[in-house]
């Protein structure tokens, strides 16, 4: 099976300093190894993961495996091979030998946020310029951004097909040496054959996971998704639990999958709430309602259809969320900051770290049970919480979310099983020295792990009255012995491990870039639910553009009427909130790329900055396409302002998916006079 189950609804937060020894980890020098290469002339050979099946495992991997695997470098397989092409669509990947789909499903969703990959795979990587056969990705591993260093020799078939993960365009190949990084950080290609999509997700981000048992899913759980794709998120979604098989109606079970994108409709019966999901096999998918080849998609509108539906087996389809919500057992949803359940807005986050021990003789206490004298030898923390607009005074109730995170006890991810653990709340006062037995005999704990679990990190959202608190983290079993993690979100807190030596750890702060928008957002559409060209102005136009200087961009009438036109899938004459909000998360987007191609602060793009700009978007056009766009978008001047940059990035958008949906072959389309003169006149 691929995938472990946990089930309970759960928050998994991100890894944030550094901790631990990570001498297990081989330390390698990556500019000084890629240097010595090229000086000498020679391949970088990794002799800390080499190529041999030790790489690949000693278990049943090994019975999957070709007859004849040999390890052959990309230039070896391809005539133009490429690390990384902003040409490609960005879900391009394909699962291989190894059960890895909720690695592969964690990688599915960050490749829809650029930024943030970048992070983890430097794409300024060659097989060309400066090659040495050295390639280098960064993961976020228990408390702190950790370099890993790979060779680019890949395992492969007689017929040099890659065995593991590949791209769907053969010659791309940041996807399998990712993999293969992920399995050097994790043992082998054989410790990824089970896992959980968040663990993945925060070892992409060291960002806040929320994992939600969809058979108790809260009432709200369109509005939390509508939240969660607008803000920066990567979120992936597992099938009910069992051996991984196909079923009828074309879901996997035992299955992981990425979600990636959400739509209200709006049919002859009324409006319908979609999801967009990806099969990281590439391939199989849902035969139901909404999928490629059901009448449903003949209730929407002509326009609303082609911009929505892709009639091509590659792994992803639609969905009614009522169906997913009946087919899927968990939905992730990884967010780079706490605050998206909570709703409480304008105001920052702060967390704080702490390590500790659970020593055999001292403080591996085991959790609260009969004869009732060893579990105050616990690791004790002192916690003091208040609502920073109120101060300490006030009786608001404050968020808090506390994680607990077992480092592990073993080189190789899945070969020592992890302990069950768990943590206990108790209202207390400032304490300098350790708790007796007697104080947890005589006060009620205020939070207690209902079932101690064996899973790599335990987490609870707490709403707490100001005050202090202390939290004892445990094992189930007394003289278990572990090093583990604690950290703690809030609005603000103090944070320190009560008798330690080590002074007061003074929090840090978490700047989440989308904070209040949703207030303002939610205020807006109260008093207008739709909104029309007028509006969208008026909006747009009291905007605070910060990144664009003193060059404060300004809308017209014309152009917002002409971004509606391309917004307004079902024909109304205007946009809803979920439109809105997408528009909005691609605007500041846009604002990104503008502001660091307008290098003199122009306010305005040249030929070359314009196509830099939408090369770092994605798009990748022709020297002679690039001029056109200048000429019909552009001024007099041939300069480009924010708004017509906008207007421009927004249409070709849409025409990609157009062609992408309306393509049988990837080269053309054909279209009918009717379609012809909507995708003219509307896209």
């Amino acid at each position: 099976m691929a995938v472990w189950f946990p089930v309970y609804r759960n928050w998994k937060l991100g890894r944030e300093e550094s901790m631990g020894d990570f001498s297990q980890l081989p330390r390698q020098d990556y500019e000084a190894q890629k240097e010595r290469c090229l000086r000498d002339g020679c391949l970088f050979e990794d002799k800390s993961f080499p190529a041999a099946l030790s790489s690949i495992g000693s278990g049943p991997l090994l019975r999957k495996l070709p007859s004849r695997l040999r390890w052959r470098r990309p230039p070896e397989l391809h005539s133009n091979p490429l690390f990384y092409s902003a040409k490609a669509k960005r879900l391009d990947l394909c699962q291989g030998l190894v059960g890895d789909c909720w690695f592969l499903a964690a990688l599915q969703a960050l490749s829809l946020h650029q930024d943030i990959l970048s992070r983890v795979v430097p794409l300024n990587q060659s097989f060309t310029e400066q090659y040495a056969g050295i390639f280098q990705f960064w993961f976020w591993h228990f408390g702190k951004w950790v370099p890993v260093v790979v060779d680019d020799r890949l395992p492969v078939n007689e017929a040099g097909q890659l065995v593991f993960v590949s791209s769907t365009y053969k010659n791309l190949f940041w996807g399998a040496l990712l993999e293969k990084a992920y399995a050097k950080l994790s043992g082998s290609y054989e410790d990824l054959q089970r896992g959980q999509v968040s663990e993945a997700l925060v070892d992409f981000t060291g960002g806040v996971t929320m994992t939600i048992n969809l058979a108790e899913a809260p009432d709200n759980l369109w509005d939390v998704l509508t939240r969660a794709t607008y803000s920066r998120t990567l979120i992936g979604c597992q099938t009910h639990c069992g051996k991984e098989r196909v079923l009828e109606n074309g879901l996997v079970d035992g299955h992981a999958y990425t979600l990636t994108g959400i739509r209200k409709v709006t049919t002859r019966h009324g409006p319908e709430y979609l999801v967009r999901l990806r099969n990281p096999w590439g391939k199989i998918e849902w035969r139901g309602d909404w999928s490629d080849s059901s009448s449903m998609w003949d209730l929407l509108s002509p326009k609303e259809k082609i911009l929505l539906l892709r009639k091509d087996d590659d792994g992803e389809f639609w969905m009614s969320l009522r169906d997913f919500k009946a087919h899927f057992m968990l939905l992730v949803i990884c967010k780079l900051s706490p605050g998206l359940l909570t709703q409480e807005v304008g105001q920052k986050w702060s967390y704080t770290m702490l390590e500790g021990r659970w020593e055999n003789g001292s403080t591996a206490g085991g959790q609260m049970k009969p004869p009732r004298d060893t579990f105050w030898k616990n690791p004790q923390f002192l916690l003091s919480v208040w609502r920073p607009q109120e101060g300490r005074r006030s009786r608001l109730l404050c968020s808090v979310l506390v994680s607990l995170l077992q480092k592990p006890r073993h080189r190789h991810r899945n070969r020592k099983p992890h302990l069950a653990i768990g943590f206990y709340l108790f209202r207390s006062f400032d304490a300098q020295k350790k708790l007796p037995s007697e104080f947890f005999w005589k006060n009620a704990s205020l939070s207690c792990p209902a079932t101690f679990l064996t899973e790599k990190e335990v987490s609870q959202e707490l709403w707490l009255e100001p005050g202090t608190y202390v939290i004892v983290p445990c094992t189930s079993e007394a003289h278990q012995e572990s090093e583990f993690v604690l950290r703690v979100f809030s609005r603000k807190h103090i944070f320190y491990e009560i008798g330690s030596n080590s002074s007061v750890i003074f929090s840090k702060e978490i700047v989440d870039q989308s904070e209040g928008k949703e207030e303002f957002f939610t205020k807006l559409f109260e008093k207008y639910p739709e909104i029309n060209a007028i509006q969208l102005q008026n909006i747009l136009n009291h905007m605070p553009w910060s990144g664009l200087g003193s060059k404060q961009p300004l809308f017209s009438l014309e152009a917002c009427q002409g971004i509606l036109a391309l917004l307004d899938l079902n024909a109304s004459g205007t946009v809803s909130i979920q439109e809105f909000r997408d528009l909005w998360k691609q605007l500041r987007f846009y604002q990104e790329v503008f502001h660091k191609q307008d290098t003199n602060r122009s306010g305005s793009l040249n030929w070359a900055q314009l196509q830099a700009a939408m090369r770092e978007a994605g798009i990748v056009l022709s020297d002679d396409v690039c001029q056109l766009m200048l000429i019909r978008y552009g001024g007099p001047d041939l300069q480009m302002d924010f708004v017509s940059f906008v207007h421009l990035m927004l249409r070709v958008e849409n025409m990609e998916d157009v062609f992408q949906n309306l393509t049988q072959d990837g080269k053309g389309i054909y279209l009918q006079k009717p379609e012809w003169l909507m995708m003219a006149l509307y896209c």
